[in-house]
């Protein structure tokens, strides 16, 4: 059963406050009623009441409603949420208008009619709620925003000379407004970036967004970020708001940018340009104030191909670039990682945590990680479920027999024709391992690119993250 509301009647005619009182109480509305302003302080302090009728006129004889206002300031001062009622003998247009503007939620003159007043004071009752409810739902925001940011400085972890660079960068650029490109492969860590960028600004209190573009559909681009009305297509059945609109005041990530396709570069240049945003099918610009992290795993120099990228807009978007090196190439930090995730993983499943063992320590460290630091801890995950024994040994994390050994010496023999063609070269039947292969080799040609991989494959960007995470790639 809902609370009954709790209304404040502060007028110094002891009249006026016995019939509101009276003709609230048969609306079960609850009332305190009092005669001097003087009290009022003292009586929201407690935050108890849901709005307040409060006279504007309080001396004897006044009737400029001097009062009522500096009382009017006072208490919107103590409470924003609470919805305030101003009502006198001596009103006009320029008084009600001035009231508004100074913060009161409606204007009622005496002597008021019973159903008027129940009807504004109605009104301000559910202002007063909504207001304490949008206040609530941005303390939850925030709070689980900081939440999430607390533990985000844990995750970047890296001690190794090519990590030195980035950090570097972070300490100059994050409390910046500058847009920011991440560069680097799958797995390297862009969004753990990205996110500890957001958490060093300004904005840190404020939404962070992320859109993965490489997994919308490109049908859905636009609706995606900009946002569409209703029935501007087909399956638009209601309004929707876009991701550039929701991260209004905070930090917008576009991961995977490289996938946008041009039409759609134009406009959201455009969007940055004069920063407003008008949704699919609609008409009015709806101002924004994003700031613009993104990332791609294309190499720049493909990037700077204007077949493929507007340069304009990637003058516009790397303000600052941050190009994260794969862990091959901070083999040294591998340790620390695994340690990271076994932490993790100890708390996800209640067990106790393993250290590696020293067997398998140089093998993991001597592994070039295709998939980067993203494989690195799926294999830590499935390591620490598989692992039977008090220490984590090579065979848990599933890697290939040769990892961490010496190559051995070529045989003198004339390499196979198809090993200078490019095909791939079997020396199994086994279809877990053709697969593993097959998917090492598309990464490998095209770089670490997902979606070109995933294409040359003949098989969707999600079903090769889902073969990556099986193989440890």
């Amino acid at each position: 059963m809902a609370e009954q509301p709790r209304v404040l009647i502060v007028d110094d005619d002891e009249d006026i406050l016995v019939a509101a009182r009276l003709m609230l109480k048969r609306e079960g509305i609850l009332c305190h009623t009092e005669p001097r302003p003087d009290r009022i302080p003292q009586l929201l302090k407690d935050g108890t009441f849901d709005a307040v009728l409060l006279d504007m006129n309080f001396a004897i004889g006044a009737n400029t409603g001097r009062e009522g206002f500096q009382w009017l300031k006072r208490i919107v001062e103590i409470d924003p949420t609470l919805s305030v009622v101003l009502i006198t003998a001596y009103g006009d247009v320029g008084t009600a208008v001035e009231a508004m503007k100074q913060g009161a939620a409606d204007f009622v003159l005496k002597p008021w009619q019973n159903e008027r007043l129940l009807a504004t004071l109605s009104s301000a009752l559910k202002l007063t709620a909504s207001k304490r409810e949008a206040q609530q739902s941005a303390a939850t925001t925030k709070e689980l925003a900081s939440a999430v940011m607390d533990g985000t400085p844990n995750s970047i972890i890296g001690s190794a000379p090519a990590m030195a660079r980035i950090f570097a960068l972070l300490d100059r650029a994050a409390p910046t407004e500058a847009n920011v490109l991440i560069l680097g492969e799958n797995g390297t860590g862009k969004e753990v970036i990205a996110r500890e960028i957001h958490r060093r600004s300004k904005r840190r209190d404020q939404v962070f967004v992320s859109v993965d573009l490489g997994s919308v559909s490109e049908s859905l681009f636009e609706s995606e970020l900009f946002g569409h009305k209703k029935g501007a297509f087909t399956d638009a059945k209601e309004d929707r708001v876009g991701r550039l609109v929701a991260a209004n005041g905070g930090t917008l990530f576009l991961d995977e940018i490289g996938n946008l396709p041009l039409y759609l570069q134009s406009k959201l240049l455009s969007v940055l340009e004069q920063r407003v945003v008008i949704p699919v099918g609609g008409t009015k610009p709806i101002p924004i104030d994003v700031r613009l992290v993104s990332a791609t795993n294309m190499p720049l120099e493909q990037l700077g191909r204007e077949d493929v990228f507007r340069q304009d807009l990637l003058y516009r978007i790397n303000t600052v670039e941050l190009h994260l090196p794969p862990l091959r190439d901070r083999a040294d930090d591998i340790p620390a990682l695994i340690d990271h995730f076994v932490a993790i993983y100890a708390r996800k499943y209640n067990m106790p945590a393993k250290k590696v063992s020293p067997a398998a320590l140089p093998r993991l460290m001597a592994w070039r990680w295709p998939g980067n630091v993203r494989a690195l801890r799926h294999a830590v995950e499935r390591a620490m479920i598989l692992s039977g024994g008090p220490m984590l040994e090579a065979d848990d994390f599933s890697l290939p027999s040769t990892a961490g050994q010496a190559p051995a010496a070529p045989a003198p023999t004339a390499a196979p024709a198809a090993a200078t063609t490019g095909a791939l070269v079997l020396d199994t039947l086994d279809l877990e391992a053709v697969e593993r292969e097959a998917i090492r080799k598309a990464l490998s040609k095209h770089q670490g690119n997902i979606s070109h991989a995933a294409q040359d494959l003949g098989i969707t960007r999600a079903s090769l993250y889902r073969r990556m995470e099986k193989h440890g790639l």
